[in-house]
């Protein structure tokens, strides 16, 4: 019976060997509890997403076995890969606008668990048995519920690694086979790909426990010359944030009068997530920001862009002095080779 704490992942630098090997997908994390007609989708925080996936309830009532509880993630896929903005979007309070997005932006289930069967709780159950059982189970399911792919050879999962971001995915999840579902633990290993990029600091976000650096808002050029904020880094020590906040005092600025983003208040560019925008994932945080004079370039690591943006938080590497603010554009960019999501997930 739900909740149920999803099984996480911690970070590594390689593949380890001797492992059960899956793609890392780009979604929202879901567990699927299904008795009969009752379907309950949860995220990875407890959070009920049925009102915002009713498409996926209909297919989970259709497509899976009368009584279980399943791990995987949500999806929308545009073309030959993922949308992680357009899955954003489907995050809608607008009951008329979530059934409109279900038409035309559906989304699918990727499964890669299976926690329980009938009268069975498998948490117990080593990985490499729950897996079987799972392709068992959704041997016949089909589109929208797919079955994530899984190998034991440790080659084919490092091709996996290179291939598959060209179709939206982000890294590889390494599981130890003989391992039981371990609810709320860092047990799984995840290895997700890693670029650096020279940006402009334009501002920064203050931290919530008082006068300190939160995080630095980044930013790039485009084509036109136009600074675009392609998103922070943050995770700084409490010592560090500190000293941040003293050492970029030069560059604040009394207002944002004759700032690039100046104008981030304007409908236009809240739809383009500047700084400060509303978000319904905000929770009602205090998004608000200090306009810095764009003088200074730091070195960020990331893992990949979406829609011109980072799409996770960059971690902060060191300033590069050597560079002025008007070099730093998206030319400087490594883009993955395009791969067909319908040679991961067929049909």
């Amino acid at each position: 019976m739900p909740p149920v704490r999803p099984m996480l992942a911690k970070s590594a630098a390689r593949i380890p060997a001797g492992m059960l090997y899956e793609a890392k997908w780009d979604g929202f994390r879901a567990l699927v509890f299904r008795d009969g007609d009752e379907v309950e989708i949860g995220s990875r925080s407890g959070r009920p997403l049925n009102r915002y996936f009713p498409e996926l309830v209909a297919a989970f009532r259709e497509r899976l076995p009368g009584r279980c509880v399943l791990d995987g993630e949500i999806v929308v896929a545009r073309g030959p890969r993922l949308d992680f903005d357009a899955l954003l979007e489907r995050i809608h309070p607008a009951a008329s606008r979530v059934r409109l997005l279900a038409e035309r932006t559906p989304a699918s289930f990727v499964a890669f668990d299976l926690l329980a069967l009938g009268d069975d709780s498998l948490l117990d159950t080593p990985q490499r048995k729950r897996r079987a059982a799972l392709e068992a189970a959704l041997a016949g399911a089909g589109a929208p519920v797919f079955t994530a792919p899984a190998t034991r050879d440790i080659e084919l999962a490092r091709r996996w690694f290179e291939q598959f971001e060209g179709a939206g995915l982000d890294g590889v999840v390494a599981k130890p086979p003989g391992l039981g579902y371990r609810q709320g633990e860092r047990v799984m290993v995840k290895v997700k790909h890693e670029r650096t990029a020279d940006c402009v600091l334009a501002g920064l976000r203050p931290h919530k426990s008082g006068p300190v650096v939160g995080s630095l808002l980044l930013g790039l050029y485009d084509d036109a010359g136009r600074l675009q904020h392609v998103g922070v880094c943050a995770a700084f020590p409490m010592r560090r944030r500190a000293e941040l906040m003293e050492e970029l005092a030069p560059l604040r600025m009394e207002s944002a009068e004759g700032h690039p983003w100046a104008d981030w208040a304007e409908e236009e560019h809240r739809r383009g997530r500047m700084p400060g925008a509303p978000s319904r994932w905000a929770g009602g945080k205090d998004l608000s920001w200090v306009p810095l004079r764009p003088e200074r370039v730091c070195e960020v690591a990331y893992d990949h862009m979406q829609a011109g943006r980072f799409r996770h938080t960059a971690r902060f590497r060191r300033w590069r002095p050597d560079r002025v603010p008007e070099s730093c554009t998206y030319a400087q960019l490594e883009e993955p080779v395009g791969y067909d999501l319908s040679s991961v997930l067929p049909g």
